[in-house]
């Protein structure tokens, strides 16, 4: 094969992809998988069950383990340190080390450690020093000990609306994002109490079947996380805030639900994600149907396969 081996390399396996460039003091065991246009850099051990895709890059002081999945693109910084055994003893080995994958596109800081039986999601950034100590979504940027999100790639600044006193002449902007729109909804002010309606045709985009609400949601935590096939929701949030990211596999944009008169309209295949909620957050999801399991796409890689073949 046609790759590049520094001297002092020791490159053991047979499955190394064309121009494939393994520097000083590495060492890759012999059941180890590397694909094409890899560069491992100096100081780099990779053990037998390990696989990387193309273009896959690993910067000096890494170790990967046996166990370790690694797809195309990958960026992994210097002294990334990752495991593959939960609860790990001198001379005893599990039967099966616990399967950790790296998914298309993410990129791992600095020293930053990931637990073993991790998955980290499509273009998913982990901050340098972070401790991965569950799964990261897609497109997610997690940072801290324990990792939590922080944001999602590309980083552009959240949508934001500013609030208005009265709006009686309600209407619905285009965000970029297929099908998305974020409706203004109907809000009167009065010192009796305030008050925001909506109704079918003039301000909802498609009449309910079903209604339900989210609330108690720790700051911490992510919710939503897939997308319909049919199903068709606004989504609004009655008490308090929080960000829904949405997603058509294309583009990708936040918004700021942080009043009781921003509905955001999801259609069908359209990725959605919910986080940074308020300690009182309460949000309300009108759908155009009934609950069915079905119409439920809950893997991102999965959705990605569906609107690449659309």
């Amino acid at each position: 094969m046609n790759h590049y081996q520094h001297p002092t390399a020791i490159v053991e396996s047979t499955h190394l992809g064309d121009r494939t460039r393994v520097w000083a003091f590495s060492h890759v065991l012999p059941g180890a998988k590397i694909g094409q246009d890899c560069n491992l850099c100096d100081n780099v051990f990779i053990e037998n069950d390990v696989v990387l895709g193309d273009r896959v890059t690993v910067k000096s002081g890494v170790q990967l383990w046996d166990g370790i999945t690694i797809e195309d693109d990958v960026f992994i910084g210097p002294n990334a340190t990752f495991t593959n055994d939960s609860f790990p003893q001198s001379k005893k080995h599990p039967a099966r080390f616990e399967r950790t994958v790296i998914r298309r596109g993410a990129s791992i800081g600095a020293n930053a450690t990931v637990l073993s039986g991790i998955e980290i999601g499509r273009n998913a950034m982990v901050g340098a020093g972070a401790v991965v100590t569950r799964n990261v979504p897609p497109n997610a940027v997690v940072v801290g000990n324990p990792a939590r999100i922080t944001g999602y790639e590309p980083g552009a600044s959240p949508i934001s609306f500013e609030k208005e006193k009265s709006v009686k002449k309600p209407g619905a902007m285009d965000i970029g994002v297929a099908g998305v729109k974020v409706h203004e909804l109907p809000f009167v002010e009065d010192m009796r109490g305030n008050l925001s309606f909506a109704q079918y045709s003039e301000n909802l985009p498609f009449i309910p079947k079903r209604y339900f609400l989210v609330f108690d949601v720790p700051s911490k935590e992510v919710r939503g996380e897939h997308a319909h096939r049919t199903l068709k929701q606004l989504l609004i949030c009655v008490k308090g805030s929080l960000s829904v990211v949405v997603d058509d596999g294309r583009r990708r944009a936040e918004v700021v639900l942080d009043r009781p008169n921003l509905g955001l309209y999801l259609p069908p295949m359209v990725w959605g994600i919910q986080y940074k909620y308020t300690r009182d957050a309460v949000l309300l999801v009108l759908a155009s149907d009934g609950y069915d399991a079905r119409d439920y796409i809950r893997e991102y890689e999965e959705f990605m396969r569906l609107i690449e073949t659309k």
